[in-house]
């Protein structure tokens, strides 16, 4: 019983090692332009996200730049130009900025 389990299992093995090279060699010209489509559409997915990120950071470094701007104003006139939303009234973007 165990000799013709050893041969079933050997004769299996040489077939999958004979079948596997014809079949990648089959399916090649298939797989391989699939391959790369779905590496370029990757790459230009990556490429539109890292240019999103960018101007998301533009767009947040604009924001802060006026909040700062603003709150430099208020500090220099004495007071708030309009009602400030909750918050210390004698934050300073001076030492804010420094530490």
């Amino acid at each position: 019983m165990r000799n013709e389990d050893l041969m079933k299992g050997v004769a299996l093995g040489v077939g999958v090692a004979v079948l596997v090279p014809v079949a990648i060699a089959a399916l090649a010209p298939v797989v391989k332009p699939l391959a790369r489509s779905a590496l370029k559409a990757g790459i230009r997915a990556y490429e539109i996200g890292r240019e999103r990120i960018e101007e998301f950071g533009e767009t947040v470094e604009d924001i802060v730049a006026e909040v700062e701007e603003e709150l430099m104003d208020r500090q220099e006139t004495g007071g708030p130009e309009e009602e400030a939303p909750e918050g210390p009234d004698d934050f300073n973007v001076k030492e804010f900025r420094a530490g």
